[in-house]
């Protein structure tokens, strides 16, 4: 089904019926286990995104959604919704070749092959931007355009985290944290006839992505939110000063991006920033639940089989095993979601074949339990298809990145 025919619900669950109800009558006679998506929560969450954004552009992180249909259901909803930030280079074609247009890749590559398949996109009129950091990057690039007969257009990645003694709060990004940095690379980049700088990106990992508000970790807690304040100082003021100084220094910078779901508002408060990058606020995921900017609705899930009911208050689902990426521990695994209250058996956790839960009262074998994944876009790497259901009832089935045959890492 077309992402046109797809239906518009209204927003809010039937009240009369319990949220987990719904799901599982709109989940009889599907397949399980299933990807699901709530429209009323995503197409909330995406209002809610422009809200937090102000007037700046949005660009669209698809890490986080890896679905086409839901990517073309976003860019629908406003004219603000401009571009998309990939998290691959060849996935960056892939997408140019089913028609989507302004493509930045956020991490850099020089693999011959795939940079081959961004200048065949681009030589048939579709704008995609490699990243770079270095001026390594910028030559074997130059060259690898050059043989494809296209000017390739490059991003500059500004690293925006804070180093303190004996910490560094952020992403281990970019080598570039300083103006005379990036000059220096841009002046190679200008040096170069089959390159140019289209823009810049300094993302804030440290305050998007970083847990502030957790009840079990308060000491915790309270001091990312107080590094989180410090490190918002220093990015308004770094990030201001490069951009001024690339354009003091003759860069012609088409755009300027930064943030991410965790920081939409601070990050469009910036005025060096043109665009703001989102994604995980769209699916909600639960490792943004303790978050004190993120008040977006879980909007994506997975739903498992009730197998065995091996004692009672306790059941066991048919798998579950998908944890997110990152430094492991038990804020990467699947959140238990729908019924309410269920917990994992602690020396079992999420199997890859088998996952038992414990405070299962009034579950049946056969019925669905939801869950969260940690992470956004990963959910999407273990099915073929999404569920989009509203008012409990199942609207459309549309393909994920997998589904449609791609892995990109």
């Amino acid at each position: 089904m077309t992402t046109a025919a797809i239906e518009t619900p209204e927003l809010g669950f039937r009240p009369s019926v319990s949220q987990y109800e719904q799901f599982r009558d709109a989940l009889q006679g599907y397949a399980l286990p299933a990807a699901i998506i709530s429209l009323e929560a995503f197409d909330a969450n995406v209002q809610a995104v422009l809200r937090h954004t102000g007037d700046k552009p949005v660009r669209i992180g698809t890490k986080s959604v890896r679905c086409t249909a839901l990517l073309r259901r976003i860019q629908q909803t406003s004219p603000r919704f401009q571009g998309l930030l990939c998290f691959h280079a060849r996935e960056a074609a892939w997408l140019a070749h089913q028609g989507f247009d302004d493509l930045l890749v956020a991490y850099p590559t020089v693999n011959p092959p795939t940079v081959a398949e961004v200048c065949r996109a681009i030589a048939k009129g579709r704008r995609i931007t490699l990243m770079v950091d270095c001026i390594e990057h910028v030559q074997r690039l130059d060259v690898l355009a050059g043989a494809a007969g296209v000017r390739l257009p490059l991003c500059l990645d500004i690293d925006m985290s804070l180093p303190l003694p004996g910490l560094w709060f952020g992403a281990r990004r970019s080598p570039i944290r300083s103006a005379d940095e990036a000059v220096e690379v841009w002046q190679a980049i200008r040096s170069r006839r089959h390159v140019f700088l289209d823009g810049v990106m300094g993302y804030e990992a440290q305050i998007a992505g970083l847990p502030d508000a957790d009840p079990r970790q308060r000491l915790r807690s309270s001091v990312i939110r107080r590094l989180k304040r410090i490190s918002q100082r220093d990015v308004l003021r770094r990030r201001g000063d490069i951009v001024e100084a690339l354009r003091a220094a003759g860069a012609e910078l088409r755009f300027v991006n930064g943030g991410g779901s965790g920081s939409l508002a601070s990050t469009a408060a910036d005025p060096s920033i043109t665009e703001v990058s989102a994604g995980s606020a769209f699916f909600a995921p639960a490792s943004f639940d303790h978050h004190s900017d993120f008040d977006f609705l879980p909007a994506a899930g997975f739903a498992l089989e009730v197998a065995r009911i091996p004692a009672p208050g306790m059941v066991t689902c048919n798998g579950g095993g998908y944890p997110a990426s990152g430094v492991p521990g038990e804020d990467r695994l699947p959140l238990p979601w729908l019924p309410e209250g269920l917990a994992y058996v602690s020396t079992e956790a999420a199997g890859e074949v088998q996952t038992p839960l414990i405070n299962a009262t009034g579950l049946a074998i056969g019925d669905p339990v939801l869950f969260r994944h940690a992470k956004a876009g990963e959910l999407c790497e273990r099915f073929n298809e999404l569920l989009l259901i509203a008012d409990g009832r199942v609207l459309a089935a549309v393909p994920t990145y997998r589904g449609e045959g791609q892995t990109f890492l």
